[in-house]
């Protein structure tokens, strides 16, 4: 279960739909599905099976660059289009390419930027800049419960890319604010680049903390300094306040 995301990620999101009586069966492979009047059978590769009213197959997402001509104008393309921090595509210097078709980030707001990018670089102002807002750094938000909203790196691709990262997990309702939100308890989880002295990932879980994600985007995007980003004060009483956990657990 959502393998790109941190361990207790999956922990938790697991523990709450077990709960709700949902019946995961991990590592398995379906191998044959049949209908039955009502209902459809599923065996699995274990040789159990699973009987249901309807399957809902959701195993990804495939570009759609088929019949549409990109071979006629010199566009290579392995399945999604390659682009450049402009989003035109190498070859062929007047085509752009947003959204999922460049495989870069598959998310709407993402599709957006990208989209404001290209207006601008065809309008003469150029938005280019290094930054860890697109591709594997850009946010993303889970919609289950706990929710889970990351941006940046987990730990693992932070390994991956070299980092030297301290890694500090508080609880998300931790707080006063807290307090007063009810629901599922979480964690907030955040990668702190020693070299720089940077946030690079940050990943929370918790009730509706979707909008917790802006203000770790920003610290991120914008590589705000810990000791800088300590002035930020979040308002009493309010689950931001999970980033004074974080200045308390790094003692700035």
């Amino acid at each position: 279960m959502l393998p790109r995301e941190e361990d207790f990620v999956r922990a938790q999101v697991r523990e709450s739909l077990v709960e709700q009586g949902v019946d995961i069966r991990a590592g398995r492979r379906a191998v044959a599905v049949r209908r039955l009047g009502d209902h459809v059978t599923v065996t699995l590769d274990d040789g159990s099976s699973l009987t249901a009213e309807e399957v809902l197959v959701a195993a990804g997402r495939a570009p759609q660059t088929a019949d549409l001509g990109l071979e006629t104008v010199g566009a290579r393309t392995d399945g999604f289009v390659k682009v450049d921090e402009r989003m035109r595509a190498p070859a062929v210097d007047w085509l752009y390419v947003v959204g999922d078709l460049n495989g870069r980030a598959l998310f709407t707001h993402m599709a957006k930027y990208q989209a404001a990018i290209a207006t601008g670089d065809i309008l003469g102002q150029d938005m280019s800049v290094e930054h860890l807002a697109d591709g594997a750094g850009s946010p993303r938000v889970i919609f289950t419960e706990p929710q889970v909203a990351a941006v940046g790196h987990t730990t693992a691709s932070a390994t991956v890319a070299g980092l030297r990262v301290r890694v500090i997990d508080v609880p998300t309702d931790g707080n006063a604010g807290g307090a007063f939100s009810g629901g599922v308890r979480g964690t907030s989880r955040f990668l702190i680049d020693e070299d720089r002295d940077v946030l690079v990932g940050v990943t929370i879980t918790g009730t509706a903390v979707a909008d917790f994600l802006q203000a770790a985007t920003i610290a991120i995007v914008g590589e705000v300094p810990i000791r800088r980003l300590r002035h930020a004060v979040p308002a009493f009483p309010t689950r931001s306040e999970i980033w004074f956990s974080l200045f308390d657990a790094l003692r700035v």
